[in-house]
């Protein structure tokens, strides 16, 4: 048993690590993308429809990805994802036009997508051998090692060209690979402890198949609300501070690190909060706190106020997208965290053009409202589903 428990925390710090190695290239990529739309010479246009390539590889290969890890294991498939995901990564500063750019992103955002369902699904095995809730410290250190990647990116953007930085991100990928790598390459996922029945065992079995992957897509659904918002925050809420509150550039930048921060706190403490309430009172209040933030964030009359409601949205969006991914993998293995996951870019991707075709509609801040809608369609399915849910 001691040796045990050294496994899966040996386990567990690997799995950690390729998370937040997977929010560090992604943050670092992204935070490169101005100079990589000057060196293309891309009008913003070109430049949108180069970006969709990330999203449209993630969702095209995110089903392959979860049939491969039943059939290879997760592990095996998180480690070549991570070796692609490095390598790709220094491939955009290689182009010099957006058709070219869109090709490599999808190359990108295949192996970005792979990964996400990869190692998503060793979690899901880990969560359910610990028989502890700590999937949201996974997503935790995602957004950690976002966070740092960004800040990182922006120190070196005047020192380092694209393509040496992005470059120093693929050695920096390929030497956490080879090293937390060891671990996964070593050890088969663990088996659920005994009291529950394992998830690929009751999938092989087909036990009862249509309801469990009838409450995938309700939890993929979930997923997507959470990603809705993420993707709006991301694009829209600097420039509703702007726009409609009359911030500095400067202040408007804080509202997204206010959002992203909250998150990434809220992540930390997760596991704590998902043991004292357990999983369906965990999604029915963030999803309340997530849509009444939103509603303070979009519709205040002062820039505190609103900055206020993205942290308040950040704490309540926090750990719904975890306890989604982890309930469709436990009903129905990886091919289950690749549709939750395929629903939540789904989300991300719906998101920021849906939120401009309101806005220009209506209003940006009437626009920015449907985040606090679809948090709140959350909190319901999180009533809906409270027994399967479970605590």
């Amino acid at each position: 048993m001691p040796d045990a428990g050294r496994d899966l925390t040996r386990l567990r710090i690997a799995l950690t690590t390729f998370f937040a190695l997977d929010g560090f290239i992604f943050a670092g990529w992204v935070v490169r993308i101005p100079a990589i739309k000057q060196q293309t010479n891309a009008s913003a246009g070109d430049l949108g429809l180069a970006l969709l390539g990330v999203s449209a590889g993630a969702v095209v290969t995110m089903t392959l990805i979860g049939r491969l890890c039943r059939r290879y294991g997760s592990h095996p498939v998180t480690v070549v994802c991570a070796v692609a995901l490095s390598l790709s990564v220094s491939l955009p500063p290689l182009t010099h036009s957006a058709p070219a750019l869109g090709a490599v992103l999808l190359v990108f955002g295949a192996a970005y997508g792979g990964i996400n369902v990869a190692f998503n699904s060793a979690a899901v095995d880990l969560v359910a051998a610990l028989r502890r809730p700590v999937m949201p410290t996974f997503h935790a250190a995602f957004s950690l090692g976002g966070m740092t990647g960004a800040g990182l990116g922006g120190l070196v953007a005047g020192a380092l060209s694209p393509t040496r930085h992005l470059f120093a991100l693929t050695v920096v990928g390929l030497v956490v690979t080879a090293v937390a790598g060891r671990t996964l390459l070593r050890q088969e996922p663990p088996a659920p402890a005994e009291a529950r029945p394992s998830p690929h065992r009751a999938e092989r079995q087909g036990t009862a198949r249509t309801g469990q992957r009838g409450l995938v897509l309700v939890f993929g659904l979930v997923a997507l609300c959470t990603a809705y918002g993420e993707g709006a925050m991301a694009d829209w809420g600097a420039l509703h501070l702007q726009q409609d509150l009359t911030a500095s550039s400067g202040v408007a930048a804080a509202g997204y690190s206010c959002f992203a921060l909250a998150m990434t706190v809220g992540r930390a403490t997760g596991t704590t909060l998902l043991e004292r309430l357990g999983r369906a009172r965990t999604v029915i209040a963030g999803g309340t706190v997530a849509a009444a933030g939103m509603l303070l964030g979009s519709l205040a009359p002062s820039v505190w106020a609103a900055l206020i409601g993205f942290a308040v949205t950040g704490l309540g969006l926090a750990n719904l997208f975890p306890v989604a991914v982890e309930r469709a993998g436990a009903l129905t293995g990886p091919s289950g965290v690749a549709v939750a996951s395929t629903l939540g870019y789904g989300g991300m991707l719906l998101g920021p053009p849906a939120i401009g075709f309101m806005a220009d509609w209506f209003s940006l801040p009437a626009a920015l409202t449907s985040v606090a809608a679809l948090a709140a369609v959350a909190a319901v399915i999180g009533v809906a589903t409270r027994r399967t849910m479970g605590s």
